[in-house]
């Protein structure tokens, strides 16, 4: 009988220790995986975040700032009935160059399908803000000059390319904050 339990605890003191083994072994395999995923994963979330943050940034210094300045100026501009030069210089003046400048400083936030639209309020807003000047210094033509227009010097206000960054910005706000 002694044989029995010899044979018997020696096959299990053995075969504890071969599960004790392997265990180690799949134990650090597990570990070297799970830190692996949780790599992967941790590298999506700074993916992720950096988009979001890209989106957020986009939306408050560059759509959110453009959006009022579009419909500020679009408004003064509804209100031009006759020659008015404070709303022509305070408020299309100010908005025409705060839209203009925002969009050169801040091009890295313009989205890559926007851009090209950029360009485009970019170069109306150069050609009014320099007619502007050129108009409103000159006594002669600012005393018979009722309003500022570039539209027929061939430079007509692009609203298609507004429209498109009015609709880039509430496509973000609708992403970020589902308003």
């Amino acid at each position: 009988m002694s044989g029995f339990f010899e044979v018997t605890l020696g096959g299990l003191i053995g075969s504890g220790l071969a599960a004790a083994v392997f265990g180690a072994i799949f134990l650090r395999r597990n570990k070297v995986v799970e830190s692996e995923i949780k790599a992967h994963f941790d590298e999506g979330f700074k993916i992720f975040e950096s988009k979001r943050t890209w989106k957020q940034q986009a939306l408050f210094e560059l759509l959110g700032p453009l959006q009022m300045q579009f419909e500020r100026t679009k408004h003064a501009f509804n209100r031009w009935d006759q020659k008015n030069l404070f709303l022509e210089a305070q408020v299309v003046h100010e908005g025409n160059k705060t839209i203009r400048d925002l969009l050169l400083s801040k091009g890295h936030l313009i989205p890559p399908h926007l851009m090209e639209d950029a360009c485009k309020l970019i170069e109306h807003y150069d050609a009014w803000l320099e007619a502007f000047d050129r108009i409103r210094n000159d006594k002669e033509k600012s005393s018979t000059t009722s309003f500022v227009f570039v539209g027929p010097d061939g430079y007509p206000f692009p609203s298609a390319a507004e429209a498109k960054f009015k609709a880039e910005f509430r496509k973000l706000q609708s992403e970020l904050y589902g308003v």
